[in-house]
Parts: C-alpha cells; sequence; structure tokens
C-alpha cells in the first residue's frame, strides 16, 4: 500500500459513526490501511481459512452467512467477510498536493451522488496513479459500504476531498499550477488529442445535469470524450477512466 503524508487530526469522512465495509477487496484493503481503525472482523469459517495470512494477529468472529444478512444492507455481496471500520479522516486538498509531483492528474466530481459512480471512480483513480479525487461537501455520498464496495480498495488508497466551494477549489488548483478540463458535451476538443503533460485537473459532472454554470466558468477548456453511434453520452464513471486512462498512457509514451 502507498505510504501517504502524516496529517494532524481532522474530522472524520462521512460522519462519526463506523461503517460496515464488505466484500474481500475493501475489507482486506481496510486491515492494510494504518490510518483506518477496525472495530470487529466477521468472516464465514472458509474466508478465514483462505485469508489466513491477512487475519493474522486479528480478532475474527467466525460466523454463519444468515449473520451477515443481519449485519449488512440486503443483497450484499459480501464474499464471507465484513469489517466495521470507523471512518478515515477528512484529508484536505493540501494533502492531495503532497502527492502531486510536477505531473499529476486529480479528478473533481460536481454534485456526483451515485455511491457506486464514486466508488468505480476511485478504483480507476487508484488502478492509474491519480493524485486525489475531490467531490462536494453537499450532494455527494457518504463513505459507505456500498461506495467502499465499488471502489474494490480504492477508498483505501486515494484521498477523497470534500469541498465546501467546488469553484474555490478549483481555484485553489489553478494557484498550484493545474490546467482544469472540464468534460462536456459542448468542448471543442477531443480529450485524447490534448497534452495531458503537468498538472491536470478533469472536472465531471453529475449525470444528466452536466456541470454547473459556475463551475464551467472555472475550467480553462471543455473537451468532449468522443462515441459512436446512437449513445452520445457515457456514464460518469466510464469517462472518468477514460480520462485517468489518456493521462496514464501518455506518461508512459
Amino acid at each position: 500500500m502507498r505510504s501517504r503524508p502524516h496529517r494532524t487530526a481532522k474530522p472524520s469522512r462521512g460522519g462519526h459513526q463506523p461503517v460496515w465495509l464488505y466484500g474481500r477487496h475493501p475489507v482486506l484493503a481496510a486491515l492494510a490501511n494504518p490510518e483506518r481503525r477496525i472495530e470487529r472482523i466477521l468472516a464465514t469459517r472458509e474466508a478465514a481459512d483462505r485469508h489466513e495470512a491477512e487475519f493474522a494477529g486479528k480478532s475474527v468472529q467466525i460466523v454463519s452467512r444468515e449473520e451477515f444478512a443481519h449485519r449488512l444492507p440486503t443483497g450484499a455481496v459480501h464474499q464471507g467477510m465484513a469489517a466495521l471500520a470507523a471512518p478515515l479522516e477528512e484529508p484536505s486538498l493540501e494533502d492531495v498536493l503532497a502527492r502531486c509531483g510536477d505531473d499529476a492528474l486529480v479528478l473533481a466530481l460536481d454534485q456526483v451522488t451515485d455511491p457506486h459512480n464514486v466508488g468505480a471512480i476511485l478504483r480507476s483513480a487508484a488502478a492509474f496513479g491519480i493524485a486525489g479525487v475531490v467531490v462536494t461537501e453537499r450532494h455527494a455520498p457518504a463513505d459507505t459500504g456500498v461506495l467502499a464496495k465499488a471502489a474494490s480498495g480504492g477508498l483505501e488508497l486515494v484521498p477523497l476531498v470534500r469541498a465546501v466551494n467546488l469553484a474555490r477549489t478549483l481555484d485553489l488548483l489553478k494557484k498550484a499550477g493545474f490546467w482544469i478540463y472540464g468534460l462536456d458535451e459542448r468542448g471543442d476538443a477531443p480529450l485524447g488529442a490534448l497534452d495531458l503533460g503537468g498538472r491536470v485537473c478533469v472536472v465531471l459532472g453529475a449525470e444528466g445535469e452536466g456541470l454547473r454554470r459556475l463551475t464551467e466558468e472555472k475550467c480553462d477548456r471543455l473537451v468532449i470524450i468522443p462515441t459512436i453511434g446512437t449513445l452520445s453520452a457515457l456514464n460518469v464513471s466510464n469517462a472518468a477512466a477514460i480520462a485517468a486512462y489518456e493521462w496514464a498512457r501518455r506518461r508512459r509514451s
């Protein structure tokens, strides 16, 4: 797991109450994260035996699969393990900037409310080495088990910053040397045709509504991801994955 810069105590993300994380990747990533306080671990006998090394030295309560149904949301895919975990400390924009070199990508989400989408974006961010993800403090999902499951461990690896004012946060990124690209169907250039070197922030809007006017005005340029066929718009998590891939590809070329 990548190390994070030392931080002073900050408020917890998504409130103060512990939440149930479930599924193999979210639980094992949380156990490996020194910044995550685990209060309780549940596992089936089969899962405990399979992951004996990861559970070594930890108190694991062996339960039946029926017990998970009482603890977790209906239909939760837990793969035989769950952990009751305290929320992570709230990272700041300064924490993200501390991870950034001369080449860095930050993804900013303008009121994306679906926890599955935000989780999938964190998963892509972790896969491609993105410095951080910024969401709005309001109209964004809390750090629930649903989000963590969709992130598949990415919630433990990528700072998720909650901005009180997204427009002001974009201004701060500009002052830190970031070029701000807004993904919008009215964009005048394909994202893949741009030089994504240096410090870059890609802003994605909520599904259906897109970027808000003030957010759009803070962007240096609006860009598109061209599509072929009758569907002209991508799901926001798919668009974020493509943006992350394009940035990572150009770093390797």
